[in-house]
């Protein structure tokens, strides 16, 4: 895997601390958010211009289709326990 650029450094901290606000002031169920509207919008579209250009740096070191996944989501892989896995009589 090839090293990560200044600017993928960057990205990477600069969503990391927007989600990380977005969680803190994130309310409980019912309770009005301390955020207006128009500030959720930007921050929307700020997290969006970050995975986009994410995307790009990828594709352009060749590390493109990589994509995050919900833990519930299907996986073309199946991880199956070395325990589970009995020896076939020789």
């Amino acid at each position: 895997m090839t090293d990560l650029s200044k600017e993928q450094h960057i990205l990477i901290a600069m969503r990391k601390t927007l989600t990380a606000i977005v969680k803190d002031v994130t309310p409980p169920p019912g309770m009005r958010h301390p955020l207006s509207d128009a500030t959720i919008r930007q921050v929307r579209q700020c997290l969006g211009l970050i995975a986009e250009r994410e995307q790009e740096l990828a594709l352009e070191q060749g590390r493109g289709g990589e994509r995050p996944y919900y833990s519930d989501e299907r996986q073309d892989v199946q991880l199956v326990a070395f325990d589970t896995l009995k020896r076939r009589p020789n």
